[in-house]
This record gives C-alpha cells, structure tokens and sequence, in this order.
C-alpha cells in the first residue's frame, strides 16, 4: 500500500534520466504538448488525451502559482494574453516552458535559478526579455 501524500508511481520521474531523452518527450508524457491533426486542408489542434492527469493538472498548477513569484513567468503571462489567449491557454503554454526548464535541470543536475534563466533569454534576445522590464 502506497503512502496516501505520495504521487502515483507513473507520475514520478525517478532518477532514469535517460527515460526522457529530451524536453519534448516529457512534454508529451506530461500531456501539455499540443497535438497537431491534420486531414486535408484542416489542420486542428487540442491537447493529449492520453495523459497522465494528475501530472499534467500539477505541471498547469505550477505555473499558475509561479506566475506571482517570478519575473519572467508574470511578463511571459501579460505578453499571452496581451496577445488575446485565454488564461487556461496561457497556463499550458507557460507550464510548456517550464517543462523544458524542469528538464534541463533534472539532466544537469543543478538547481534552478532564475537570475542564469533571465540572462540567457536577454542573451539569446529573447522577446520575452523586452517585457521583463515592464513586469
């Protein structure tokens, strides 16, 4: 019998980093990469149905409570919706870039930090880094 606080054992990443080779793949194990359908000229686009729920409402979760606490994630969120997304949209797209973070530093094995991520977006000119300074 499992702890009740504990997750699932199909949500857990474990220490097997070579489960998921790269970002990608955990954005779709996790269910927040969108999935593109396409018959003839229609082309639409939802997200994953066969998911684990419980991940992937944690990874939404997540990026919804990080978006008062972090710079980068509140200017990324103005800029969404700006834009005219939907603040559910918006969540799965912000919760897409934490992922790739998540997993980076899940392979490199070193902590987050903010400061490092917030110089390589205005290193590599990244458009996010613009509305930094608005945030």
């Amino acid at each position: 019998m499992r702890d009740r606080n504990s997750a699932p054992t199909a949500c857990r990443l474990r220490t097997d980093r070579s489960r998921y080779p790269n970002a990608s793949s955990l954005q779709k194990y996790a269910g927040i990469a969108p999935v593109k359908q396409k018959s003839g000229r229609q082309l639409w686009i939802h997200w994953r149905w066969n998911a684990p729920k419980f991940l992937r409402q944690t990874f939404v979760e997540w990026a919804g409570q990080s978006v008062p606490k972090c710079a980068w994630a509140k200017a990324y969120y103005r800029q969404q919706r700006a834009a005219g997304k939907h603040h559910q949209a918006t969540l799965r797209a912000l919760a897409f870039k934490w992922i790739r973070i998540l997993w980076r530093c899940w392979q490199d094995r070193v902590p987050y930090d903010e400061t490092r991520y917030v110089a390589s977006l205005r290193q590599r000119k990244s458009p996010l880094a613009a509305h930094l300074s608005t945030a």
